[in-house]
This record gives C-alpha cells, sequence and structure tokens, in this order.
C-alpha cells in the first residue's frame, strides 16, 4: 500500500503538494482532511448562496425586466468565474504569495482610487463602485485580501525585529493599513471601512504582534469610528434609532425581523417568501439572511450559522498547522474578514447591531465580493496544504519540530 502525505521535498512534490510514502500495495490516500473540509465547507455556502439568491431575487429581477432568473444567472456567472479561480489560486505555491505581496497591495489601492475617477460611482451614499461598460465591482472587496496577504508578507519578514513596537506597526499600520483604509472611508463606506479594520487587528493578532500594539491599533480605530459616527447624521440616527421609524431607516430592519419571525421553525418553503414581493429591498444581499429565516425557518438559519461556525474551527486548524507566521497571520485575517462579516451581516438583520450594508459572505448576491471571498479561500486552502507539508516533513523527521532546521538550515 502507498499513502501519499504532503513532502514538499522535491521540486515535483513541492509543485503537487504530495509525495508518497511506500507502505506496499496500491492504495493511496492523497487527501489531506482539512483541505477537503475547506472545499467542502466554502463549496456547500456558495452553493445555498445561489439558491437563496435565485430565491430572493426573482420578483425584484422581474420588476427589472430581467426575467424572474435574472438576479440568478448574474450570480451564478460570478460564481463560475470565482470558484475556478479558487482552486487556481489553492495551487499557488505560498512563496508566489510572499514575492509579489506588495505588488497586489499596490494593484488593490489603485483599484480603489479608480473610484474617484469618472468611471467610479456610489450607492446609496457610499461611493465605492466602479463602472466600465456593462461590468460594475466594489474594489474595496479586492483590496482587503490584499492587505491581509500584504501584512502577513511584511509581519514574516520583519519577524527577527516584531519585538520593537515601532517595527510592529510600522509599515503595517503606518501608512500601510491607514492608507488602505482611508481611502475606503473616503468614498464613505463605514461598513466596509469597520470590517477592513477588524480584519488587520485579526491578521496582526495571528501574526504574532504583541498586545501594547494591538492596543494601540484598537484605541485608534474606536477612535476613528467614534468621530466617524458623530460627524454624520444618518449614521447617529441608525444608532440612536429607537426602531418604531416604519416609514424612514426602520423600514428595512422592521422587515427583515418580520420575514425571520414569519418563518416559525421550518420555514414558509423555498420561494415562499413574502417580504421578497419588494417589502425588503436589500433581500438577495444585506438581508438575504432574513428571507433564509423565513423560507427555510429557525432550522435553516441555524444550518447556515452552524456552516459558517465550523468553517471558523476548520480555519483554526490550519491556523495552527501552518508553516510560518505569514500563514498564521494571512489566515487569521481571513477569517476575521469571511466569519466575522458573516456575523456582523446576521447581526444587523438580528437588529443586534444598525445597518452597516456589508453582505453576507459566500452567500449574498453580489460579484466581486463572491469573487474575492472565492480568493480568499484559495489562499486559505493554500496555505493550508503548506501546513500538511510540514507536518509530514517534521513526521518524517525531515524538520525539527521545535526549531525548524533542515540538514540545510532553517525553512523560508
Amino acid at each position: 500500500m502507498s499513502v501519499a502525505v504532503p513532502m514538499g521535498t522535491t521540486e515535483d512534490s513541492r509543485a503537487s503538494g504530495f509525495s508518497r510514502i511506500r507502505l506496499g500495495g496500491d492504495l493511496r490516500v492523497s487527501a489531506d482532511l482539512t483541505v477537503a473540509a475547506l472545499y467542502a465547507l466554502t463549496l456547500l455556502l456558495v452553493g445555498i448562496g445561489l439558491i437563496m439568491v435565485l430565491s430572493s431575487s426573482s420578483i425584484t429581477s422581474y420588476l427589472a425586466d430581467q426575467g424572474f432568473f435574472g438576479g440568478f444567472w448574474r450570480q451564478a456567472g460570478y460564481a463560475l468565474i470565482g470558484v475556478p479561480l479558487m482552486f487556481v489560486v489553492a495551487a499557488i505555491p505560498i512563496r508566489f504569495l510572499k514575492r509579489w505581496a506588495w505588488w497586489l497591495f499596490a494593484l488593490g489601492l489603485g483599484l480603489q482610487l479608480l473610484v474617484f475617477s469618472p468611471i467610479g460611482y456610489g450607492v446609496f451614499g457610499n461611493r465605492n463602485w466602479i463602472r466600465v461598460g456593462g461590468f460594475t465591482g466594489q474594489p474595496s472587496e479586492l483590496l482587503k485580501l490584499a492587505l491581509i496577504v500584504w501584512i502577513g508578507a511584511v509581519l514574516f519578514k520583519k519577524e527577527p525585529l516584531l519585538h520593537q513596537k515601532r517595527h510592529e506597526l510600522i509599515p503595517v499600520i503606518f501608512p500601510g493599513a491607514i492608507l488602505a483604509l482611508g481611502l475606503v472611508l473616503l468614498g464613505k463606506d463605514l461598513g466596509t471601512t469597520m470590517i477592513m479594520g477588524v480584519t488587520v487587528i485579526g491578521a496582526m493578532y495571528f501574526g504574532g504582534v504583541s498586545w501594547k500594539s494591538l492596543g494601540i491599533v484598537m484605541g485608534g480605530a474606536g477612535a476613528l469610528v467614534a468621530v466617524s459616527v458623530l460627524t454624520r447624521e444618518n449614521r447617529l440616527a441608525r444608532i440612536l434609532s429607537a426602531g418604531d421609524d416604519y416609514s424612514g431607516l426602520d423600514w428595512q430592519p422592521l422587515h427583515g425581523l418580520w420575514a425571520l419571525a414569519g418563518g416559525g421553525l421550518f420555514g414558509v418553503g423555498l420561494g415562499g417568501s413574502k417580504a421578497k414581493w419588494s417589502w425588503l429591498p436589500a433581500a438577495d444581499n444585506d438581508y438575504i439572511f432574513a428571507i433564509i429565516g423565513e423560507e427555510l425557518g429557525l432550522v435553516g438559519a441555524l444550518l447556515v450559522i452552524l456552516l459558517f461556525v465550523a468553517l471558523a474551527i476548520v480555519m483554526m486548524r490550519a491556523i495552527s498547522r501552518a508553516r510560518d507566521r505569514f500563514g498564521r497571520a494571512v489566515i487569521g485575517g481571513i477569517m476575521v474578514w469571511i466569519i466575522g462579516q458573516a456575523f456582523v451581516n446576521i447581526g444587523v438583520v438580528l437588529k443586534i447591531f444598525p445597518v452597516l450594508g456589508v453582505p453576507l459572505p459566500l452567500i449574498s448576491s453580489g460579484g466581486t465580493a463572491l469573487i474575492a471571498c472565492l480568493l480568499g479561500m484559495g489562499v486559505v486552502i493554500a496555505i493550508a496544504r503548506d501546513g500538511a507539508a510540514y507536518q509530514a516533513e517534521q513526521a518524517a523527521g525531515l524538520i525539527d519540530g521545535e526549531t525548524g532546521e533542515t540538514p540545510r538550515g532553517r525553512i523560508r
């Protein structure tokens, strides 16, 4: 029998991510459970998303002269782009991501700057979109991923200096994160800016930055959010709302709650939502969880929550097996981004948080958001595959588990 285990000790094994150890016979076992679980959970969430987008967008698509399936076909097209890209990114060697991190970050910043050009435009007062011909996109979604990978590369490169506060904050916070978040906030998209800020903190935490530096970052972030809220009447009104402004700010939150309540334990059935009949304006994106609760009931809503919890657990396992600081920081940042944003979105629908305008990752309609999340999961899987190879190298005695040394020196 021969069991395929990740090794990464030769050029061929690094390319494939696996090398075989001869145990006798012809049986080959090459699937790492962590990697398989990441693929399975991601694709399952995307599949649920496509089904729910089909249901929740059918009425608005019909009213927009796109037919009942217009929103679904558009989202399915983005999925057909994003899923193959996830598989491609998952096969990329980690050294490629480290080498090109600065260029990816520069590209992300460049795309975000385009929202202030003639091809940029605003949605509900947030100027965070671009339109080229018939294509529209939200560059900040791609900037999230580029920022996380860049932070991981910087922390990895500066590892010997991270006991010094200035090296923990420069250039990750000054000027990197401030520049990226500032460009998004300049477009008045506070919700996305807040998600990006928490993502930066997550990447730094899992990348091993000290609590002193994290405290400075969190204090500064809190002050920035407070100023942003207090200087915009609309944002302050959302927070102070008593929930009884039926015809104004509370229209959508109230209808979201009513949709959830109307679903009961098992829901009204797939396609049977009443809220999607123009009662819930963002039924297929920001408030799609309300439609899930209405049509699939408490059981369906809990299933979606449990899938995100399971994804978080598997990503934590991938962090624990990562080869180096880069892998831990990047997976940690992506986990905080996707899982954190999911629970913020759900919290908004449940009226735990004020309306922030962030989609439910991998499920809500929105092409750029879906593709960015799938690219992020591709990066996570690539690092998880490398971590599996690292574990196999340690088990085979090719690497010292404590020092990371090989006969030829430290692995990097």
